[in-house]
């Protein structure tokens, strides 16, 4: 088969971006430990404090803008020297995108973006800078973080699962995909795509992946240079 022909699908996760110096999900000081997740990531807590949960995106957001891509991200995007790649990724943060990859899919939407409250499809890209309490969208309603919050559809799931169904080579890393729905992806691999799971931590899946056990900026590219011969 031609290798511009074979089609690699890469499933991120927090991991990745953590070897860049990102938080999983709180902030590295501490700040936001005193909150629970649905006081932050959900349409009910957004209603009931739109201040408190613009102020936790906009650090993210902040954040996100200073890390840069490591050897992992980097790794990835030189796939497509010579592979049709697809990255299908958890995070919020564009390291993909800046370590050059092409076609990203997030599945949890994006820091550097916003979106109408009431219409999901109405998205505008507002980049690094601060989202504030009573700023509109097109629609008039409250414009709020492009971030599929708990509770609410995962609008990139179905084409996501093509890509998977469709691929020639998996390669999921930096995540133990326990998290449903995203960890249902794992298992619309063909059986015969050669699936390989990078993960620091130890994992169990029953889906005929090859586990790795290390660093997602060691391990990948040693992966990609195997790949890519």
């Amino acid at each position: 088969m031609n290798q511009q022909a074979i089609k690699i699908v890469i499933i991120s996760g927090a991991g990745i971006s953590a070897e860049s110096g990102l938080a999983t999900f709180r902030d590295p000081d501490g700040l936001w430990q005193q909150y629970d997740l649905e006081d932050l990531a959900t349409p009910q807590a957004f209603a009931r404090n739109p201040a408190l949960v613009h102020r936790f995106y906009n650090s993210r957001r902040i954040q996100a803008a200073k890390a840069e891509p490591n050897a992992a991200h980097l790794a990835i995007a030189k796939l497509e020297q010579a592979f049709n790649v697809v990255v299908v990724t958890q995070n919020v943060d564009d390291l993909h995108e800046r370590a050059g990859s092409s076609k990203v899919l997030h599945l949890h939407g994006k820091l550097n973006e916003a979106r109408s409250s009431k219409n999901p499809n109405l998205i505008e890209v507002i980049g690094q800078r601060e989202l504030k309490v009573g700023e509109l969208a097109a629609d008039g309603s409250a414009l709020r973080p492009n971030i599929v919050w708990f509770g609410e559809d995962v609008p990139a799931m179905q084409p996501a699962i093509r890509e998977i169904k469709s691929a020639d080579k998996i390669l999921v890393v930096g995540t133990s995909l326990q998290v449903y729905p995203a960890a249902s992806l794992l298992f619309y691999a063909r059986d015969d795509a050669e699936k390989v799971l990078i993960n620091l931590e130890a994992t169990d899946t029953d889906a005929g992946y090859q586990f790795i056990q290390g660093k997602a900026a060691t391990e990948v590219p040693k992966l990609v240079k195997k790949w890519l011969g």
